[in-house]
């Protein structure tokens, strides 16, 4: 896949988990675009790791599923750290 490429899944996979998650999150679409980015990389080295998936292909099912398992992930991290920051 190519760097454009994955930059668009982890756009696109950074929306549908922050749409997926309840509540307000922070940030715009550049945040969008790091944690999807960020959780499209932990989503598939995860996957890579567990089920041996491979993240090559742009239109395959399961790449789209990892990465925004991993945006989903980042970005309940991503709200608790800066949730508690607010708190403080």
């Amino acid at each position: 896949m190519s760097f454009l490429a994955f930059l668009l899944l982890g756009l696109i996979a950074g929306a549908i988990a922050k749409a997926i998650l309840p509540g307000r999150h922070g940030g715009g679409w550049i945040a969008t675009l790091v944690l999807g980015v960020i959780g499209a990389l932990l989503g598939g080295w995860l996957g890579g790791m567990l089920f041996g998936a491979d993240m090559n292909e742009f239109w395959s099912l399961e790449s789209w599923l990892l990465a925004i398992g991993g945006s989903i992930v980042v970005l309940l991290i991503y709200g608790l750290i800066v949730g508690r920051k607010r708190e403080a």
